[in-house]
């Protein structure tokens, strides 16, 4: 069944129908369209547009409809050119005359604005579950790592000692603001472009508002033409996906130098790990690797929508079918990637005494003996230079700054004195540094607790 031509006298072409058709991947929201349907029809009796009669008869079909689907009876094929023509099919096979005013004060192009609208959304809760279980899987970890050191890097050298809650804790701030990405997303595309009709609206007298607060929107949009050509709230989804997968690829990308032979500050669990074919002795970080690489594929996604919707003009073009396998994609990706990469830190260990090790040697405290110097009345920029000599001094004889005599630090400046030791210790480092008013360990756990109220107070 088409839901168009009368004013046909030839069938459309094979190949034509072929091209055309969507219903291979827009079944993926046959519940959404039966229930914006069923939202439709109920408004449509309440207008009087429909009887009371009529009402029940469509929307039992459609129940039915929905549960056959369901239950595997009723099966999704491609002889329809869409969702939205086998449903209608089936209603009015099943209830004869009464479904075939199903369609009455709505246009294909209105209700796939509205199919598209409701699956986005029910993604966009999911989505933010997923990332809602990340940040908390991230949290415990903060907490169980506010005394463990590591070397911060800036350039992928060694900077300056810090806590594995610390880094953690970067990674956290990322997600909590992916998370209120979508939840912003959510809020502006919740408004219900059904009774727009094709672009102009239409002359029957719809309830537009009480079809929106049936299928739970805020409202109802205020421009038709808009209403149907709008496709803002998938580029602004796919924009926020892209950005959720570039912090999970950086994320990986540590994870993969954390977990080479070289570094050895993870080992990741071989329930999320693979072998080599040829190499026995080799276990793989899978998992991070292909969420950096499916990376690309969602910014591919984003590209591809922006460049489909840059040259069209108002209202409605068949380009904007483009769109489904594109989002459909895009957040199954994200979805994937998101619960893998969730499991896959929860089971990881942390080998603390060798990011511990490799704090000490790096020199990751130098910064710390220069402000011990400045303290004790040097000017910074000879400070620095100072501890330049010392930086130098300790690479020609293959030593750290905890292993120099203290006679040696004397031979550079005679300022320093047997304090330099306290001084530049991981824990004084670590724990005399704030960012939000607390220092060291006392900043973390206030960050953790902070964390807490957060997640705690999530919708």
């Amino acid at each position: 069944m088409k839901l168009w031509g009368g004013r046909f006298t030839k069938e459309t072409n094979q190949l034509v129908h072929n091209f055309n058709a969507s219903i291979s991947f827009d079944q993926k929201f046959y519940k959404q369209d039966i229930n914006g349907s069923i939202a439709h029809v109920t408004m449509l009796a309440k207008q009087g547009i429909l009887t009371d009669a009529e009402k029940v008869t469509i929307v039992d079909g459609l129940n039915g409809i929905l549960a056959d689907i369901e239950n595997g009876t009723l099966v999704i094929d491609g002889t329809h050119e869409d969702i939205h023509s086998f449903v209608e099919a089936n209603l009015i096979s099943r209830v004869g005359d009464a479904g075939k005013k199903l369609h009455t004060g709505r246009s294909r192009n209105d209700q796939v604005a509205l199919d598209m609208k409701l699956y986005t959304r029910d993604e966009v809760v999911e989505l933010k579950e997923l990332v809602k279980a990340l940040l908390v899987e991230l949290n415990i970890i903060m907490k169980d790592n506010i005394e463990t050191y590591m070397p911060g890097f800036t350039h992928l050298q060694k900077a300056q000692p810090i806590t594995l809650a610390h880094h953690m804790g970067a990674y956290f701030e990322m997600f909590k603001r992916d998370y209120s990405r979508l939840t912003d997303i959510y809020n502006r595309m919740n408004y219900s472009p059904i009774g727009s009709g094709a672009l102009a609206g239409t002359t029957y007298p719809l309830d537009r508002e009480y079809t929106a607060e049936l299928l739970g929107f805020a409202g109802a949009t205020l421009n038709s033409m808009d209403s149907v050509a709008d496709r803002d709230y998938l580029i602004e989804l796919l924009s926020a996906l892209s950005t959720i997968m570039m912090h999970l690829s950086r994320f990986c990308e540590e994870i993969i130098i954390w977990n080479s032979n070289e570094y050895q500050f993870v080992e990741i669990d071989d329930a999320y790990s693979t072998g080599s074919s040829i190499m026995p002795q080799k276990k793989y970080p899978d998992i991070a690797e292909l969420v950096r690489g499916k990376t690309g594929r969602v910014y591919g996604s984003l590209v591809s929508l922006l460049t489909t919707m840059k040259g069209l003009p108002l209202a409605y073009n068949k380009d904007m079918q483009e769109d489904k396998e594109l989002t459909f994609d895009a957040i199954d990706t994200v979805k994937g990637c998101i619960s893998l990469f969730t499991g896959m830190i929860s089971t990881m260990r942390f080998n603390n005494e060798v990011m511990e090790a490799s704090a000490k040697n790096g020199f990751t405290n130098a910064t710390d003996a220069a402000d011990y110097l400045v303290n004790h009345g040097v000017p910074f920029r000879d400070a620095h230079g100072i501890v330049g000599q010392l930086v130098l001094f300790c690479i020609d004889k293959n030593i750290s700054l905890d292993d120099m005599t203290l006679e040696e630090y004397k031979a550079i400046s005679p300022v320093f004195e047997e304090d330099i030791y306290e001084a530049i210790s991981l824990e004084t480092c670590v724990n005399k540094r704030n960012t939000i008013g607390a220092p060291g360990k006392d900043m973390m756990t206030q960050v953790v607790a902070l964390n807490d109220s957060y997640l705690a107070n999530l919708s």
